[in-house]
This record gives structure tokens, sequence and C-alpha cells, in this order.
């Protein structure tokens, strides 16, 4: 009976929305999509003379399974390890399930109001169900007709932003870490990955959206070439209001096993070369000065808070080494595409320095529990790298220059979009978190926090 009461009330109302969004996505992909598609067709046969350019395609083939690695392993084992031991199960449980949910979601609907064309501030509705793939073959040449990705087939294109729209939700648990619900954080993580992520996504990738550096229509012109605004200031602020909504911790404790945290980050370093070069969507000249300046802007970063730890705590830590290295990879990430080596060195010098404050200084002078510092790195480091990017970026490099050649307004655009995407992610993130307070509560029960999460959700131990 008791088991009968639990799904009733916990799993049930999960699996009748769940049902309920598919049905009304179908309903709504029939209505956008009424009139018959033709065929798809290039020079008389289906696909024929319509090969994708096989060297870029490969690359980004690579790039989805490096991206994806990112999330699964590299993020569970990356905040597995910085939790106490009871709760290593639940946080690794989330990133798996979090990659599960936003890969269902982002074929249902996500994709298409991304990353097709609607109106400046969201996508249309004929992807979804992810329908029509190939309708466009013999229009834009291999069935793509993104500009962002001419010489790939749109699914290859579906699936590498697939990866990111997953990692960025799931780098938000870092922040509500051993005391959300999990029943709470499937709620939350799917509503915000179609009202907070997907229009974010759209005004600066999408083709017509309102910062889109390829949209000449744009209002603003925001400079981001793998996801500072998109994913990590997105990601970092809507854990800020999560660690707002759930309050602090009852208790916390040292990390459970700081070789996790290493092997994690070594994976989100390596699978970093797959998000950011990999966002070149080519295997050409950008990849390579991409993939150059990941590399040298995180050695900086992690090298940079290893010694600023050192000199203010007396000891250089694996924990603070590793997060150093992920701040570099944050703040490099818009700027990938967009400046040269000098430029690297500057930011990754940044990242270190004001990542470790937001990680220190900043929540002690703000006193929020950020449980695993996902506003301090993701937030402030792509707050950073946004704002560099508009002073060291190089013509020559991406085609738009920077404040030091002499386009001081492009700085003023990355303040534009940085401002924007901060207030309408935490405006829009308190809401749902507040919605889904009202009907499914956020917070685990104090007994069970005391106990640990994995035994007391999942029915499972880290022995």
């Amino acid at each position: 009976m008791e088991s009968w009461t639990y799904a009733r009330q916990r799993i049930l109302p999960v699996v009748a929305a769940f049902l309920g969004i598919g049905l009304l996505c179908f309903l709504l992909s029939d209505i956008a999509l009424a009139e018959d598609a033709a065929p798809p067709a290039c020079g008389g046969k289906i696909l024929e003379n319509c090969t994708p350019n096989s060297g870029d395609t490969a690359w980004m083939l690579t790039s989805v399974a490096l991206v994806l690695m990112m999330t699964v392993p590299g993020l569970g084992l990356f905040y597995g390890g910085m939790v106490r031991k009871k709760n290593v199960g639940d946080t690794v449980m989330t990133s798996f399930a979090v990659t599960c949910l936003v890969t269902i979601l982002f074929a249902l609907l996500t994709y298409s109001l991304a990353f097709r064309a609607g109106t400046p501030f969201i996508g249309g509705l004929d992807r979804m169900f992810l329908k029509d793939i190939l309708s466009d073959i013999g229009k834009g040449g291999i069935g793509n007709p993104n500009p962002l990705a001419a010489t790939i087939p749109e699914s290859v294109y579906i699936c590498f932003q697939m990866t990111f729209a997953i990692i960025t939700p799931a780098l938000i648990a870092g922040a509500f870490a051993e005391r959300m619900k999990f029943s709470a954080m499937l709620w939350f993580i799917g509503l915000w990955a179609i009202f907070v992520y997907a229009p974010i996504a759209h005004w600066v990738w999408g083709p017509d959206g309102i910062f889109s550096s390829g949209n000449d229509a744009a209002w603003v012109k925001v400079l981001d070439f793998a996801g500072g605004t998109v994913v990590h200031i997105n990601a970092g602020v809507a854990g800020l209001m999560c660690a707002i909504m759930l309050g602090k911790r009852k208790e916390t404790g040292p990390a459970h096993n700081m070789v996790l945290t290493f092997i994690g980050a070594s994976l989100l370093w390596v699978g970093w070369f797959g998000f950011n070069a990999g966002s070149a969507v080519t295997a050409g000249m950008q990849a390579g000065m991409a993939m150059l300046v990941t590399q040298i802007a995180t050695a900086v970063a992690g090298f940079t808070w290893m010694l600023v730890e050192w000199a203010l705590k007396g000891k250089p830590t694996v924990v603070g080494i590793c997060s150093g290295a992920v701040a570099g990879l944050v703040a490099i990430t818009p700027a990938s595409g967009f400046v040269g080596p000098v430029g690297a060195f500057a930011i990754g010098i940044a990242a270190g320095v004001f990542c470790y404050w937001g990680c220190t200084g900043l929540k002690r002078l703000f006193s929020y529990d950020d449980a695993l510092d996902c506003f301090g790195v993701h937030a402030v480091g792509g707050i950073v790298g946004a704002l560099l990017t508009g002073v060291f970026a190089v013509e020559q490099y991406g085609g738009t220059a920077g404040a030091l050649e002499g386009n001081i307004g492009q700085f003023f655009n990355q303040c534009i979009g940085v401002a924007i995407v901060f207030v309408y992610d935490a405006v829009v993130s308190l809401i749902i978190l507040v919605v889904v307070k009202m009907f499914v509560g956020l917070r685990v029960s104090e007994e069970t926090e005391r106990d640990g999460l994995d035994l007391a959700l999942h029915g499972e131990v880290v022995q």
C-alpha cells in the first residue's frame, strides 16, 4: 500500500506529464507541418550529389563524442568526487538522468525552438520530433540550411548541439548538490531546458536571433563562439537561483575523493576540445586556433589558481588546481574562435584570479551555499570570458575586431548580452523553482539530508 501511495504521489504525475508533453508536441508538430513534405531529392535521387564535406563531418562526429564524454562520465566524476560519500550516487545519477531527459526534450522540441528560424526571440516548430530533417536537401546543398553548419548533415549538427544542451543543465547540479529532491530536479531541469536554454540559445546562435553574430538584422551582435553566455553564464545564474531558493545545507564536509575529481576534470579538459574547436563546425584554421587557445588558457588558469591558493592558504590542492583548469576552460569558451594566444594568456590569468575569488570571497560576502561552485566557476568565468572576448577579439581569426583593434563597441555589445542573459535567466529560473516548489517541493527532509541522499532516494550506497 505504501509503495502504491508513493508511486501515485511521485512517479505517476511525472509519467503523466511526460506523456502529455509528448502528445502536445506531436499534435503541434502536425499543425505546424500540415502540408505534405516533398521527398528529399538531389540530382534526381535521394541523397545523390548531396555528400557533405567528409573532413568536416568526421571532425564533428568526433566532437559529438568528446562533448558527450564531458557530462558522462566527466562532470559526474568531477562533481561526485567533491560531495560527501553518502551523496555520491545521487550526484552521478543526476548527470546521467539529465543526459537522458534533455536528449528526449531536445529531439521533441528544444532543437526546433533553439536553432530553426522563427522570430528574433524563439525558433519555429518545423523540426519538432526532428521531422523532415532531410527536407531541405537540394536547397542548402546537403540538407542543413543553418549557415553555421553548411558543410555537415543536419543530423550531425543536431547531435552536436544536443550535447551542449545536455551539459548546460547538468552543470547547474553543482549548486544544489546534497539537498534537492530528485523528482524536483527532473521537473526543474526539464522546464528550464525549454523555457530558458532554448530561447537563449536561439538569441545567440539561432539564424535570426537578437544577438546572433551571423544575423545581419540582430539587435546587438554578441560574440559567443562556444557557449560563454548560452552555457556557462546560463548555468551559473540558474545554479545561484537554486542555491538561494534551497537555502544552506544542514551540514557540510570535505570532498569525498579528490582522485575522482581529478579524473573528472581531466575528462572535461580533453572533451572541451570538442566543445570549443568543434564549434568551428569545420576542420580548418579556426578549429585549430580554437584548440590552441583552449589549451593555453586552461593551463594558465589552473596554474594561476594554484599560485593564488598557495599564497593565500599556504598549500596548493588537487581540487583547487582542477577547479582552476575548469575555470580556464569556461572563460576561453566564448573567445576560443575569436582570440589568439596573447588573448588566451590574459583570459587564463583573469579566470584563475576572478573565479578563485568567486568561489571564496564572493560566496562569503553574500552567504549563499553554492555547494560545488557552479556560480563561482561558470557564471563568473563565463562573464570574464565573454567580456574579454570583446577586448581581445582579432579580426584575422574570427572576422570581428575587439577593443584592442579599435572596435570598442564590441566590448559594450558583450556587456549588453551578458546583462540581458543574466536577468532573463534569473527571473525565469526563479519562476520555475517557485512552481516546482508549490507542486513537488524542492528540498529533501532533514532526516534524508542527514542520512544521505543515496540510500533514501535511490536505495544504493557507495561501499
